[in-house]
């Protein structure tokens, strides 16, 4: 028994201690930032004849409720040299009926090579009206995400990549921010670069654009919104500073053409393809000697709508498990390797330990607890002073990120909604958490079991203004 609480003692403060740690290196990074783009003039990036020329790749599937107001929203981008390539995944919905008669679409022919592979492309449409001429619409047969994704990089011509979802809201500035660290690359080369994405569950929308942000009225997708922005302004934020970062997430990200290619494009193989594929290009440059860096800004680029409802967030995080366990499998040759420096050093370890491992050590503790509980031979002093001291930890953790975004973007202006985000930080460790830590051992039993499904995704669609 002394041994046992004397481990969980040492794993709780390690934990605490790096937590602690990312918590500092995401406040300096901030300030950094900040200071560094507080004069920054990005309509010089507009007018100038050195801007990348970048395409926006957007895989739909069954997206009919937001497709029209979401492509509307990447045709009005803020940046001059780009376009806007959507890709029907085959969808069993009216979004590709509704994509062609909103936007006056035709079949053209269009030449392009499989460089990577995809499921057979059946058509490219171009809009008969010079109004949507930035408009490229690809159909083809259903093959998930990653292949849709292979699919316009297999069409597209330009030497910047962003991917996004089709469901996702992006702010009219995100290219320029996301384009200028590729601008101003010197010695290394950048290969990719994310930023922050916010939950647009409750915000009123029209026209594609958010017209007014509202923190969520419903719990769950509030209690998302502490979490995105824990994750986001103090997780991925510190790991871009110590060049560990391993994830730039799906919803949005910038990439290198070339080199996504020369890395093979996006895994059909896994349910996890953003993750995989970043740190495969990261691992092709250092394969190959070259210098490089992935980027993380922490402006908020992009909203998203939320899983509202337990059955489907379950959904969604038992294939962010699984997409885990096959990223890091595929690549275990990194842990600890130093050819691979701070990411084989550092950022691997950290995902394996902290990110996939921590729930179910958490999970037998849980169980551990239960069976002390139920024997009669449970510490109850260690027990409540731990327990209370990891409940008081979190909560400050949560209100340390909520501080970070009010005195940065300031994006929640009411001050009620601060408060009830201050307030979903007390109650996030007891209802939560633990929900979301069982959702993530599903996910290691659907993988055991080798449910590799997508899972559906119901979209109830953005709240009119």
């Amino acid at each position: 028994m002394f041994f046992v609480l004397n481990g969980v003692f040492i794993i709780t403060v390690l934990i605490f201690s790096t937590y602690l740690m990312l918590t500092i290196f995401s406040a300096i990074s901030l300030r950094r930032y900040l200071r560094k783009n507080s004069y920054v003039d990005y309509n010089s990036i507009v007018s100038s004849p050195l801007a990348p020329s970048l395409s926006v790749i957007a895989p739909a599937y069954n997206e009919s409720p937001t497709i029209i107001d979401n492509i509307r929203t990447l045709l009005s981008l803020y940046y001059s040299n780009y376009e806007v390539v959507v890709v029907n995944d085959g969808s069993s919905d009216d979004s590709l009926e509704k994509m062609i008669g909103h936007y006056e679409l035709e079949k053209v022919n269009y030449y392009f090579d499989y460089r990577l592979p995809c499921k057979r492309i059946r058509g490219v449409y171009k809009s008969k009206n010079r109004s949507f001429k930035k408009l490229t619409v690809i159909d083809k047969p259903n093959g998930g995400k990653a292949d849709s994704l292979n699919a316009g990089l297999n069409v597209i011509r330009n030497d910047l990549v962003v991917s996004i979802d089709a469901d996702s809201i992006m702010e009219p500035d995100a290219l320029l921010k996301l384009a200028k660290p590729f601008m101003e690359a010197k010695e290394k080369r950048v290969i990719g670069a994310g930023g922050v994405i916010r939950i647009a569950n409750s915000c009123e929308i029209s026209g594609g654009h958010i017209d007014k942000i509202n923190l969520p009225k419903q719990f769950l997708p509030r209690a998302q919104v502490m979490e995105y922005t824990r994750a986001f302004l103090m997780g991925r934020m510190a790991w871009s500073e110590l060049d560990g970062l391993l994830l730039i997430s799906g919803a949005l990200g910038m990439f290198d053409k070339e080199i996504l290619i020369k890395a093979g494009g996006y895994s059909t193989n896994t349910v996890g393809e953003d993750m995989e594929m970043v740190v495969r290009i990261r691992r092709y440059m250092v394969d190959n000697g070259l210098d490089y860096d992935v980027v993380y800004i922490p402006d908020p680029l992009c909203w998203t709508e939320v899983p509202t409802t337990v059955s489907v967030l379950a959904r969604q995080r038992s294939r962010w498990t699984r997409g885990t366990m096959e990223t890091l499998w595929t690549h275990r040759k990194l842990f600890f390797n130093p050819k691979y420096k701070k990411l084989g050093m550092l950022g691997y370890p950290y995902w394996l330990m902290f990110e996939y491992l921590a729930p179910i050590v958490e999970f037998l503790g849980i169980l551990w607890f239960i069976f002390l509980m139920i024997t009669g031979r449970l510490n109850w002093p260690f027990f409540l002073l731990l327990t209370g001291f990891v409940y008081f930890f979190a909560v400050s953790l949560s209100i340390w990120s909520v501080l970070f975004e009010e005195i940065t973007f300031h994006k929640y202006e009411k001050r009620r909604d601060v408060l009830r985000l201050i307030g979903t930080a007390f109650l996030e460790p007891v209802f939560y958490h633990p929900m979301v830590m069982l959702m993530s051992i599903k996910g290691n039993i659907d993988k055991l079991l080798k449910r590799n499904s997508w899972g559906k995704m119901e979209r109830k669609g953005f709240t009119k203004s």
